[in-house]
């Protein structure tokens, strides 16, 4: 029998990522939120979640990607970490993905900038590769950038 692990994946700027699926609290579209003075850049605003005040980070700017043409509205992954809860913005949400364990790798060295910092690991998949999320650093990173 072979451990298998569960991961809700997303794509940012064609890349397909994933974090476990223990770690989600929920995913839902775009909401509008109240901007931070002074935040650092990858943090977007605040949301009130059913009374819940949660930080919406921006992974494509976290990541150092090409920013999101304006027209183009981005989907929320509440994650919660040892830390908080927080929303990360994404392109799109995808399935849940169910992964064996014997596919997982480290990441790959040549992982370039914030990408090698904040992706823990990588799944081979038939038509795709899935990087891991390491959500613990998503939250450190904005309070550090």
């Amino acid at each position: 029998m072979i451990d298998e692990k569960q991961f809700c994946t997303f794509s940012l700027d064609g890349h397909c990522f994933g974090v476990n699926v223990l770690e989600v609290q929920e995913v839902f579209r775009y909401q509008e939120m109240t901007s931070v003075p002074l935040a650092p850049e990858t943090i977007t605003g605040l949301i009130n979640l059913r009374g819940q005040i949660i930080t919406a980070i921006d992974l494509r700017r976290l990541m150092k990607l090409k920013e999101r043409e304006e027209e183009e509205m981005p989907m929320n992954v509440v994650v919660r970490t040892s830390e908080d809860v927080v929303s990360l913005l994404v392109d799109e949400i995808g399935d849940v993905q169910e992964v064996p364990q014997n596919l997982y790798e480290p990441a790959p060295e040549n992982l370039h900038g914030p990408l090698q910092e904040l992706v823990k690991g990588v799944y081979k998949l038939q038509d795709k590769l899935l990087l891991i999320l390491d959500t613990e650093k998503v939250v450190k990173q904005p309070v550090t950038a």
